[in-house]
């Protein structure tokens, strides 16, 4: 026998503020498995033509924008800075090591990563 349930679609984020404007329960459309993120702050960098090309090179080989590009390679030179074992100073005369733990790569982060591991190609 068929199933007769029919499964809803998801709610767009108009109709759940339309909702909770109205005093709504709106409870029910989350699931509290989500990270809160912090403010993101925009930053101006100059590059040299040669490095955009590269940029948009990668970007356009792995269909993804350049910002993904510029974030995925600065989060993975981060980790293998911190992975290292930087020392700091953390007060007159003592040093302490900062390790911090491999993020999860996604499946685009995976590509992007074997990308920047390739030679480089001329032309």
């Amino acid at each position: 026998m068929k199933s007769t349930h029919k499964r809803r679609k998801a709610a767009s984020a108009e109709t759940i503020a339309r909702l909770a404007d109205r005093g709504g329960d709106v409870s029910r459309f989350f699931t509290n498995k989500g990270q809160m993120m912090g403010p993101i702050q925009r930053v101006n960098v100059d590059l040299a033509p040669g490095m955009l090309e590269e940029l948009d090179r990668a970007a356009h080989e792995l269909n993804i924008s350049r910002q993904a590009v510029i974030k995925t390679l600065i989060r993975q030179a981060l980790d293998q800075q911190y992975l290292s074992g930087l020392t700091v100073r953390s007060g007159p005369g003592r040093s302490k090591s900062i390790m911090r733990g491999r993020h999860e790569s996604d499946p685009s982060t995976a590509r992007l990563i074997r990308f920047a591991n390739q030679p480089l190609r001329s032309g």
